[in-house]
């Protein structure tokens, strides 16, 4: 689960951020290929069983996917990029 939701977390954030499709496509496709090989060697191992492994899949991929939602109503909302895809520049004095 953990493999899972690390790898697949970073994978959508990082291709959120990036503006190539390629790219987008590769970082997730290795991201989803790691998790897929770390949960296989667990079960192969013995130290978990199917079941398991799938439960860990599924969390990941569900906190992954909400993790890119945030980010993407983040975006929409410009609290963390500005219009042009700049840092965006919170004023501490005006509350949000």
């Amino acid at each position: 689960m953990n493999s899972s939701i690390v790898y697949l977390t970073l994978a959508v954030l990082l291709a959120r951020a990036e503006r190539k499709r390629e790219i987008q496509v590769y970082l997730i496709a290795i991201a989803i290929a790691l998790a897929l090989l770390i949960g296989f060697t667990r079960v192969y191992l013995g130290v978990h069983w199917p079941t398991d492994v799938l439960a860990g899949w599924s969390v990941g991929a569900i906190w992954a996917a909400l993790c890119s939602l945030i980010a993407k109503q983040l975006q929409s909302t410009r609290k963390i990029e500005g219009p042009n895809g700049e840092p965006s520049e919170l004023d501490p004095a005006q509350p949000e």
